[in-house]
């Protein structure tokens, strides 16, 4: 484990207070969509974001109603979510750069509402990581349904 490591961790009672910190403060876009890092654990993490009119596609639907938030959000959701928590795997997780090399998402049904979004690691390799994901949405009723699915694939560059 690194020494900025170790220091950061002081700093936090725990690991998600601590990716929560970096999003506020260090990535003006998911900072920006108001996400929200809810558990991480190890091989696992969950991440949200709620509904906010600027990420749909347009205010309003055909039938007047609440309009559906624009599937490019829950693409990322199912990226970062994915790809920190194959960090989590990871001895030292800060050392190493994690990069996309594949992102497949399955749209099942449009969002209506905050969305959420739950990674498992499948395989954390030497250079190559797995992580499914699964992202839901409350719909005007209030119930919770699947919207999305998806698979990444990731490129890890470990410190020599």
């Amino acid at each position: 484990m690194t020494e900025d490591f170790e220091t950061a961790l002081r700093e936090f009672d725990d690991l998600q207070e601590l990716v929560q910190y970096f999003i506020d403060d260090h990535h003006e876009f998911l900072s920006w969509i108001g996400t929200t890092v809810d558990n991480v654990d190890d091989g696992t993490m969950t991440m949200s974001i709620p509904y906010d009119e600027k990420l749909t596609n347009t205010r309003l639907n055909a039938n007047g109603e609440r309009a559906d938030i624009h599937g490019g959000i829950a693409a990322t959701l199912i990226d970062t979510t994915g790809g920190l928590a194959l960090r989590t795997e990871l001895e030292d997780p800060f050392s190493a750069s994690i990069a996309t090399i594949n992102l497949n998402v399955n749209y099942l049904r449009p969002a209506t509402g905050d969305l959420s979004a739950t990674a498992d690691v499948i395989r954390a390799g030497g250079s190559v990581g797995v992580s499914e994901v699964t992202v839901e949405s409350t719909t005007p009723d209030g119930t919770t349904r699947e919207v999305a699915t998806g698979q990444a694939a990731y490129r890890i560059f470990r410190p020599e």
